[in-house]
């Protein structure tokens, strides 16, 4: 974490600085940046696909049991790679709110600096322009559909 001052130069108690350096924090400018579109469209796209892959399991084992391995290990790899990236996005707003100890302001109703509400319009802005709630019903559909397609193949193609 940086400062607005160094205050190694200046001639403060330690205790003086160490207040200081609670009272002033500054993020570096790149983790306010939001991730391109073609990130975060593409972590999208991935964390569908590695969902219906999943979902597409229960169908495959039913109509093409050599592929419910490699459809595993895609969903499990891509997963892996999802939620490495949704953790760290998750972990940026987390410590954005943490560093400027933004819900202690709002709650004491403190007057808030314009840093803080850069990270504020960061954090909405990041939660904005998450598709994220897109994939919950996308996901959701698809496991609707497994589940009907599963039964179906069950009881009726296969008796």
């Amino acid at each position: 974490m940086q400062f607005r001052t160094n205050l190694s130069r200046h001639k403060f108690s330690p205790e003086l600085k160490k207040k200081l350096k609670k009272v002033e924090p500054v993020m570096e400018k790149e983790k306010f940046v939001i991730a391109p579109a073609y990130k975060i469209y593409g972590f999208f796209v991935l964390g569908l696909a590695t969902a219906i892959a999943f979902r597409a399991l229960i169908i495959l084992d039913h109509v093409q049991p050599t592929w419910v391995r490699p459809v595993w290990y895609f969903g499990v790899l891509g997963n892996f790679v999802f939620f490495f990236y949704r953790f760290r996005v998750s972990g940026r707003r987390k410590r954005a709110v943490a560093e400027y100890q933004l819900i202690e302001k709002i709650q004491s109703g403190e007057v808030l600096s314009s840093m803080d509400r850069e990270v504020i319009i960061y954090i909405l802005r990041s939660i904005k322009l998450s598709p994220e709630n897109i994939n919950y019903l996308i996901i959701f559909l698809f496991s609707l559909i497994a589940i009907a397609l599963d039964l179906a193949l069950s009881f009726f193609v296969n008796t």
